[in-house]
């Protein structure tokens, strides 16, 4: 199963945080907060405009963004938690 966004959605496999702590330590599992970069797995071709035009995306396949902590949709892919946002959920592109 393939998941192909519609509009200006864009399909986000989160990155998950360490477990572990640069010190060494074990976090345990409720007190891990919900990840909020991920990298753009998919992008829609974009939203229609009034006018009939397709507005452009700013978001590429193999981006990493930040987004909201409760932004989105989660759906799994091949047995893999992902998430479905609007481009405007997406808070930033990290860089380098």
């Amino acid at each position: 199963m393939s998941v192909k966004p519609l509009e200006d959605r864009v399909l986000v496999k989160p990155i998950e945080k360490s477990d572990k702590t640069d010190s060494g330590l074990y976090l345990p599992e409720s007190s891990k907060e919900r990840p909020v970069q991920g990298k753009v797995v998919a992008v829609g071709p974009g939203k229609v405009l009034d006018n009939g035009q397709t507005a452009e995306m700013q978001i590429k396949k193999g981006d990493t963004v930040v987004y909201g902590k409760y932004a989105g949709s989660e759906i799994e892919v091949k047995g893999v938690e992902h998430l479905i946002l609007r481009e405007s959920e997406i808070l930033g592109i990290v860089e380098g």
